[in-house]
């Protein structure tokens, strides 16, 4: 069986059905949450969401990476990348799932 993807709209909808704001009120909420989160990144922040984990931006040096069709050496640009590190609880709540008689 396939994983299943969390879309926006269908974050919006827990937004809807939890909060009970209507459907478009909670997709502006989810939008204004998700446009913070990117500008903080975007300015260098690190983003923590409480039992969740953090995301943070991490700037890596330039390096040689290689063709794997022709195995030519080519120079691999600096570059930054977002970096996600889930809490402990995240941790155990996902290895939680995994145990032994416990259903998914």
């Amino acid at each position: 069986m396939a994983p299943k993807t969390i879309t926006r709209a269908h974050l919006g909808e827990m937004v809807y059905q939890e909060v009970g704001l209507s459907r478009n009120e909670s997709a502006e909420l989810l939008e204004a949450v998700l446009t913070e989160v990117s500008n903080a990144l975007s300015r260098g922040e690190t983003v923590k969401v409480s039992s969740f984990g953090s995301f943070s931006v991490r700037q890596k040096g330039q390096r040689i990476g290689r063709n794997p069709k022709t195995g030519e050496e080519v120079p691999i640009l600096p570059r930054k990348v977002l970096v996600f590190r889930p809490s402990q609880v995240m941790k155990d709540r996902i290895n939680e799932l995994r145990r032994p008689g416990t259903s998914v």
